[in-house]
């Protein structure tokens, strides 16, 4: 039976090619299985690219979690990764901490426990991942390096896991580690042995210890790498451990970052036998300007309209995820398709089959890294002959996407009419630049709700007085904290206006593989913001060398961060001020004494307009028509200039 799929029907019978050229591939289970399928997934964290998700109102919240992780509606993700906060800068922003310090213990800190609680009410099923990216500077007495005490940092890892499960239910399954790998016995004395250790959680390098060390190779069940563009090394196979792909995609998630997230998930295991693939992020849920804006399945970041929008990914994902679930096993028969492209095929050992096929051309799968080989792909016919236990089968299920970078009319996760099977085969006449799912499976649904609000930019008059007695999460709405920790804190020193307030917690240069800077800081706002007032109540802490600002048009975050630019407006515990034009505060515009002082609350106001800026303190005027050159513009900010205690309330923008 011929099989023609087109974008004017769904089936027919009428010839665009020579089907009477079709190579011809054997998809039979009688010649023995290939490895355990263990799920794909998404990864929350890494850093803070979840952020603005939390802030979404209902019911959009909840349609976008449902894209992501309900059974048969959206991308039915399998598995979910989360980052154990560490307090520090980590690509995208910081998360908190489960420990600040380390005689401070709270399970509550941050929006992953949440997350976590709500992936698993919509699949009880999905298996959990947790890794450091980043620790408090406690856990690295001094150095930036967690390792020189491996029992500390095993401890402080394991008491994430056991806070995971008596405070939210959550049982989490593996943890990445890098060089810890006494790991293994500290969660076994503690109970903990179903929790798998996934190693090194960067590149294949570790599977060459493994090879000659035993006791390396027992405590680890899953080797796993990031970015391995599709191919594994021969001492990762060696190992004869699960191989995954534990973070991979990190591609602006347009046509092109489809056809990547396409072309990965098929060839991770036709080229390298990788049995996860876990995408960076899970959904791009962080101001767009920040580093790698949109690398995610979906994206989610105006929760001040309601708006998001459902990417191709999350569909490319769905031809997967919702017709083969962990547990099924590879066939042997899988590869790469004569003319370009690949396919993979899965079972449940119960008689069902998913074929899943991609034809993506070069140009329109590159990701981010690694960089990509040049390859061909062009239209072709292929016939597929179902042996052993499939020739039985009569029908298959039928989906599609077309990505049609030609007429710009893609479609994604079409279902089409169900595939006849006649003599044990079938022809397909595929083109280029397409998915298809072929599956005994009948329960898919591409799921839909009605269209979110419209897109619109982030409110040009904002305030937040932080008075919230019982937050839902420990950060304010719409700040992104870039370094440090500002966290909702009740001040029940102060029986005046300033009980409820944002407080930055983190006390010293956390241990991390990225750059934080040196002071502390929390964006906020349109980073196309020009000329704009923010006004502020500031708190410092700490006697003589404490130090706040406000900032406007501030340009730069993420790993990037130390070398941000804008207009800071900085008052000192020591009764001095100073105007700056960048965050280490090298570019000094006006200073001068101020009166301030620490344990006393003071409103700082800072208006640029132009290439002038002006500043109050306490109502009245302190400086003005400072000359700022630039930048033209940014988000607007609050911070430390130090890792010190400080806190803020009565956050204001009014944008001109």
């Amino acid at each position: 039976m011929i099989y023609k799929l087109s974008f004017a029907i769904a089936l027919c019978f009428s010839l665009c090619f020579d089907l009477s050229i079709a190579e011809s591939y054997v998809l039979d289970d009688k010649i023995g299985l290939g490895r355990t399928f263990d799920g794909i997934g998404g990864l929350s964290g890494g850093g803070a690219t979840s952020r603005l998700l939390v802030n979404y109102a209902e019911p959009y919240r909840s349609q976008i979690l449902d894209y992501l992780f309900k059974p048969n509606f959206g991308a039915s993700l399998q598995i979910l990764k989360v980052e154990i906060g560490g307090d520090a800068q980590t690509t995208d922003g910081t998360e908190p901490s489960h420990m600040h310090y380390e005689n401070d213990e709270n399970f509550f800190r941050g929006y992953e426990w949440w997350l976590m609680r709500e992936a698993k009410k919509r699949n009880p099923n999905i298996t959990l991942i947790g890794l450091p990216w980043a620790f408090p500077g406690w856990v690295g007495h001094g150095k930036n390096w967690p390792y020189d005490f491996p029992d500390i940092t095993a401890s402080y890892v394991v008491s994430w896991i056991l806070g995971a499960e008596q405070y939210h239910d959550l049982n989490i399954d593996y943890v990445g580690v890098y060089q810890l790998f006494v790991l293994r016995d500290t969660l076994d004395k503690v109970g903990l042995t179903g929790v798998g250790i996934i190693a090194a959680d960067g590149n294949w390098d570790v599977s060459n210890a493994m090879g000659v060390d035993p006791y390396l190779n027992d405590a680890v069940e899953v080797v796993g790498a990031h970015y391995p563009g599709t191919t594994t090394v021969i001492e990762a196979l060696k190992t004869q451990k699960k191989l995954w792909s534990s973070e991979d995609y990190s591609t602006f998630n347009d046509e092109v970052g489809g056809g990547c997230w396409a072309r990965i998930l098929n060839q991770n295991y036709v080229n390298g036998l990788m049995t996860a693939t876990i995408s960076w992020n899970l959904v791009a849920s962080y101001y767009e300007d920040l580093p790698f804006g949109r690398d995610g399945l979906m994206t989610a970041e105006e929760p001040w309209t309601g708006n998001y929008v459902v990417e191709s990914p999350i569909w490319i994902t769905a031809h997967t995820t919702q017709f083969s679930q962990p547990g099924w096993t590879y066939l042997q028969t899988v590869g790469h398709l004569v003319h370009g492209g690949s396919y993979v095929a899965l079972t449940d050992s119960k008689g069902n089959l998913t074929v899943v096929i991609e034809t993506m051309t070069h140009d329109h799968s590159v990701c981010i890294r690694p960089p990509l080989l040049p390859f061909n792909v062009t239209a072709q016919n292929v016939t597929f002959q179902l042996k052993g236990s499939f020739a039985s089968i009569k029908e298959l299920q039928v989906w599609q996407s077309k990505f049609d970078f030609k007429t710009k009319k893609p479609f994604f996760f079409k279902k089409l009419s169900p595939l006849k099977i006649y003599d044990g085969s079938f022809t397909l006449s595929l083109d280029v630049d397409e998915v298809y799912t072929l599956t005994t499976i009948s329960t898919g649904q591409k799921g839909t709700y009605p269209d979110p609000p419209a897109s619109g930019p982030f409110p040009k008059v904002y305030f937040d007085d932080f008075n919230v007695a019982n937050p839902s999460f420990s950060e304010a709405p719409d700040f992104a904290d870039q370094t440090g920790v500002f966290e909702y804190y009740i001040n029940l020193t102060d029986p005046g206006p300033h009980v409820f307030t944002l407080r930055q917690v983190v006390t010293q240069m956390p241990v991390t593989w990225a750059t934080d800077a040196d002071q502390t800081i929390s964006v906020i706002g349109d980073y196309k913001w020009q000329n704009l007032t923010v006004m502020c109540d500031v708190f410092m802490e700490t006697v003589k060398t404490g130090g706040v600002f406000i900032a406007v048009r501030v340009d730069k975050g993420g790993q990037s961060v130390r070398s941000a630019k804008g207009v800071f407006f900085w008052v000192f515990a020591d009764g001095s001020y100073k105007v700056t034009n960048d965050l280490v505060g090298k570019t000094v515009l006006a200073e001068g004494l101020s009166g301030t002082r620490a344990y006393g609350w003071h409103t700082l106001t800072l208006t640029v307009e132009g290439e002038y800026a002006t500043g109050l303190l306490n109502g009245y005027p302190l400086w003005k028509n400072a000359v700022v050159l630039g930048p033209k513009n940014g988000w607007a900010a609050i911070g430390t200039h130090s890792f010190e205690l400080a806190q803020f309330d009565n956050f204001a923008v009014e944008v001109k």
